[in-house]
């Protein structure tokens, strides 16, 4: 139907739920990458500490 009645208009809101699911997404990622920035230092330091071991264990 093109046609849609002011009141259907209304009632629809699929596009706010859209919008909705949007922010979350979009605070999810900005808290993610927060986080990820503020252990970034210390993710490393595990990491390499990691590399070390695995490299002594191989022989090189």
């Amino acid at each position: 139907m093109w046609f849609r009645t002011p009141a259907t208009v209304v009632k629809e809101d699929s596009g706010a739920t859209s919008i909705e699911y949007g922010l979350i997404a979009a605070l999810v990622s900005v808290a993610a990458i927060g986080t990820l920035t503020a252990l970034g230092g210390s993710l490393n330091t595990m990491f390499q500490s990691v590399s070390n071991v695995l490299t002594t264990a191989a022989g090189g």
